[in-house]
């Protein structure tokens, strides 16, 4: 079988490739998707990095979006997306396609369709993108993270699958995070691309932060904006710190799981995996979320983790340096209140996710096959 993944969520795809790669030696996974993630930033992403890294080919799809798109040449490349697309499935001539949302797997859903190639796609979000509303219409099979985003899909394509979680976050592989063990660690993540606004908002009370807390930072790798060196270069001039800064472009799987086990307390955007893997692992946080995503979905995963008891939220607007550093310290202060209110969700998250979808996969393949 060959197989094509595609679309903007590469963290749920990981599972599901490296069950495919142990157990079914006979597929053949190709990936369409993005190799730089923001313009003028020409430093790969951490999708491309993760997938070349599991020796997958990978195709960079230039396709453009609607949603928020205001320029008339990124327009422009909507038409070039689909061109792109169809010479790519040409090219591969896959037997399947798996989509996990976001504009860039439009092109090659729908292209797909018309090319007679069976598709099925995975939302993770309790709502669901411009994107994936789209392409409901046209796959086999919408796999859904959360039942509250049931209506929103088809019901005849409806597959509950929940959302496949890395099994990195639960081992710890590295003994590489030297922190000072008498105070409390944050782990700082703005997801696989950074966040520039958390980063400054960071390194502006980052002297202040370390004498009450260690810090692991994931800030992202951008050649323009530079905040890992603005960082690095921050930290180098702190002495006599009681707390330990430890930055990383990336935080790989290699070393997620000791990242986790170590964290008190996380800060963080609010997509679909980090609010996941908080729920699964019952770790307290604050979520910032991204307030131009569609439908804004992104507070309103915030919002389901703090009704749970695990979240404070920061809404962008509110996101100053010093609101940050007290938010901070006030969440610290009693961390322990902070209690998981619902063992049913977190049982679902521990959910076998990653066999379910592998199994729909093969099942869309043989319906293929007796056709």
């Amino acid at each position: 079988m060959k197989l094509v993944i595609t679309g903007g969520h590469h963290s749920s795809a990981l599972p599901i490739i490296k069950k495919l790669q142990k157990s079914n030696k006979d597929v053949e996974i190709h990936w369409i998707g993005h190799k730089y993630s923001l313009r003028g930033n020409n430093a790969p992403t951490l999708e491309f990095i993760e997938i070349t890294d599991l020796h997958i080919p990978f195709y960079n799809l230039n396709a453009g979006k609607f949603y928020k798109t205001y320029n008339i040449f990124r327009l422009l490349k909507i038409p070039f997306g689909f061109i792109q697309a169809f010479y790519l499935l040409i090219k591969i001539r896959p037997d399947v396609i798996l989509s996990f949302g976001g504009y860039l797997a439009v092109p090659v859903v729908l292209v797909g369709k018309f090319l007679g190639i069976k598709s099925l796609t995975h939302e993770q979000t309790i709502v669901t993108g411009y994107a994936n509303s789209v392409i409901a219409k046209y796959v086999n099979k919408v796999l859904i993270s959360w039942p509250e985003s049931a209506k929103y899909f088809p019901s005849d394509k409806l597959i509950y699958t929940g959302i496949p979680l890395r099994d990195s976050i639960f081992k710890v592989k590295s003994k590489s995070i030297k922190i000072n063990t008498e105070l409390p660690t944050l782990y700082i993540t703005g997801g696989k691309t950074g966040a520039h606004s958390i980063n400054m908002a960071v390194a502006e009370v980052l002297t202040d932060l370390l004498d009450v807390c260690n810090i692991i930072h994931q800030c992202g790798d951008h050649t323009e904006l530079k905040d890992y060196e603005l960082l690095e270069g921050k930290y180098k001039k702190l002495t006599d710190k009681p707390g330990k800064y430890i930055l990383r472009k990336f935080v790989m799987d290699d070393e997620i799981g000791e990242v986790f086990s170590k964290s008190d307390l996380i800060i963080s955007r609010s997509g679909a995996h980090i609010v996941s893997e908080v729920i699964a692992l019952e770790k307290p946080a604050i979520f910032i979320p991204i307030s131009w995503v569609s439908h804004n979905e992104q507070l309103k995963n915030a919002q389901m983790v703090k009704d749970y008891g695990l979240a404070e939220i920061i809404e962008e607007a509110d996101l100053q340096p010093h609101y940050l550093l007290n938010k901070i310290k006030d969440v610290l202060s009693h961390i322990k209140s902070y209690k998981l209110t619902s063992k049913k969700i977190k049982d679902e998250l521990l959910k076998d996710s990653t066999s379910i979808i592998v199994n729909e996969i093969f099942d869309l393949y043989k319906t293929k096959s007796t056709h």
